[in-house]
């Protein structure tokens, strides 16, 4: 009886990149990412736009929250090449000409952030909240926020800054 020599085991072959193109902040951008980079990473680790915050990744904290197509995303649970030719605004590209974006003016005037953690997620969500034009009330703002947590407590200050930017706030 003859044995066969045992088969070689098979060596795991990694995907090849993949190209995508993102309009992020009014720049259009071509990068070669791996099947598997989420929209955060790719934001935070190849193009060093930081202020989306990786807080749970999993999707549950909200401090990853970007606009794509002006619609709030979690971007930790979006992989970057399903985005790919989306426009996509981070908190860097709120502000226009030095100018803030009146969703950061009113987080300024009611001290709605204090380690300021959340604030980027928050901001951009309040934003895409606002460009929905369902919240009509502040508990409606706050169902509508409630995926975004801030561990410090900040919420009557952050509805607060909502209301203003809706233009309903003092």
């Amino acid at each position: 009886m003859s044995t066969l020599p045992a088969p070689e085991p098979a060596v795991p072959t990694r995907p090849d990149p993949l190209s995508v193109t993102l309009r992020i902040n009014g720049q259009s951008r071509t990068l070669s990412v791996a099947p598997w980079t989420t929209l955060l990473d790719l934001l935070r680790n190849h193009l060093d736009l930081t202020g989306s915050k990786k807080g749970c990744d999993h999707g549950q904290c909200g401090a990853c929250t970007v606009l794509v197509e002006g619609r709030r995303v979690l971007s930790c649970l979006t992989l970057a090449v399903m985005k790919d030719g989306a426009e996509i605004t981070t908190i860097e590209g709120l502000a226009k000409g030095g100018e803030l974006h009146p969703l950061q003016q009113a987080f300024i005037d009611h001290d709605a952030f204090q380690c300021g953690y959340c604030t980027p997620g928050q901001i951009c969500s309040a934003a895409g909240l606002i460009a929905e034009g369902r919240a009509q009330s502040r508990d409606e703002i706050r169902e509508l926020m409630s995926g975004n947590i801030c561990r410090c407590g900040a919420y009557q200050n952050i509805v607060g800054a909502i209301e203003q930017a809706m233009g309903g706030g003092r």
